[in-house]
Formats: C-alpha cells, structure tokens, sequence
C-alpha cells in the first residue's frame, strides 16, 4: 500500500474528497460564499461530519464583520486554552491582530469567586473592558454565551461579532438559538454539535481567505505555532 506523506498533498487530497462527497451525496451543495464554503469544509474536514453542511448559519453578515475586526487589528477572544493553541497565531501577529483567553487569568478568577460564577463567564466580563474592536469565539461555554447575551441586553458589553459554536448537552442548543435571535453578527453550529477544534477550523478558513495579507504559503499550507498568547 502507498502512503501520501507530504502534509500538504493530505489535505488537497482531503478536501477534493469531500467536494466529490457533497457532489455525489449531498447534490452538489452550493453555498452562501466563498468564505461560508471554506468555513464549512474546513469543519467537515476537522471532524469527518457533513452534517455541518446543513447547521451552520450565519446572520446579519457576520463573516464581514469577522473580517474586519481582523482588518482593524482588534481582539480574538476565545473561551478555551485548546482554542488558543490551534488558531495560526503567525498569521494574527502578521495582521496585527491580538488574541486571549482569559480563562486563567488572576483578575478572572478573583471575579469568578467573588461573584460566585463560572470563570467562563468572569472572563466574558472582564473581556469586556478591552477597547476596540472585539471578536468572541465560544467552542465549550454555552453558560458564558448567555452570560454574553445578558451583558449585551444591558448594554455592558460591545461585540463586533460572535462564533457561537458550544458543544454538549446542557443549555448548549438554547444558548445558540438565543443568540441566532439576537441582533449580534453571528456564526451559529444549530444543534449539540461543535467544540474547541471547530472554532479553530473556523478562525483558520476566515483568516486564509484573506489573502490580500496572507502570502499563498499561509493561505494553502499553514500550522498553528507554539507562540505565547499576545497580550
């Protein structure tokens, strides 16, 4: 048996697979845009599930707005270390582009316990004392998404846009519909279905779609690095 070794040939190899799937299966699926087809193969590709051809739903442009808090060197706020560590932090610092998770951070868990409330929803609050443009990506917290959707009703906290894509059992599908009915730009996985790995995939096809500040390297062959978290 033959093996393709390059890393590179495995994924064109990959997703030429999974365009003849959607063809032959799926009846040659077309999509919203070019940016919404690579987000939404790329999450095929990281877990293997076409049901992704039908649960993702984008509202009121959302991947416009994504691009530009990119555009304007703003901040990725992310719910989870595993997160952090997946996303191509060489081609956010290219950009300029700052990215946390707050999640053990000191003044996060001084909040958390004061307030007697998830650290997951402290650093919601906390992140919202950051100026500029703001980005929030949840893969694992339904709890802080609500906590999210409750702080933007009154008008404490400013989000340019959000992916909301929590999986699991508990309050996951009702977070999601919350904030599918809110006014928030927002990239929604309907369902219990998401996680860690899905937000990064989904980072990961925006930030190579923009190719007008990603070389072509980056863009057909990049891996996230080891860099610390900017911030």
């Amino acid at each position: 048996m033959s093996y393709i070794q390059n890393p590179s040939s495995i994924e064109e190899t990959s997703f030429k697979l999974i365009q003849a799937i959607i063809d032959e299966e799926f009846g040659g699926r077309t999509f919203g845009s070019e940016i919404e087809e690579s987000i939404i193969k790329r999450a095929i590709h990281t877990s293997g599930d076409f049901d992704y051809l039908d649960n993702m739903v984008f509202t009121h442009g959302v991947t416009n707005k994504i691009q530009g808090v990119l555009k304007n060197q703003g901040t990725l706020i992310l719910d989870s270390n595993i997160s952090l560590q997946g996303i191509n932090k060489r081609v956010l610092d290219q950009m300029n582009v700052s990215y946390k998770c707050l999640i053990d951070n000191d003044e996060v868990r001084n909040l958390a316990k004061e307030k007697g409330i998830t650290r997951a929803m402290a650093a919601v609050e906390v992140a919202a004392r950051i100026s500029g443009p703001k980005l929030f990506a949840f893969g694992g917290a339904p709890t802080a998404l609500s906590y999210l959707l409750e702080l933007f009703k009154s008008g404490l906290i400013k989000a340019d846009a959000v992916i909301g894509l929590p999986v699991g059992f508990i309050n996951v599908e009702e977070s999601k519909e919350e904030l599918l009915s809110s006014s928030l730009p927002a990239l929604v996985s309907r369902g219990r279905k998401g996680g860690s790995t899905i937000v990064v995939s989904t980072i990961n096809a925006i930030i190579y779609q923009m190719k007008h500040v990603v070389t072509e390297d980056y863009i057909r062959y990049a891996t996230p690095d080891n860099k610390k978290e900017r911030r």
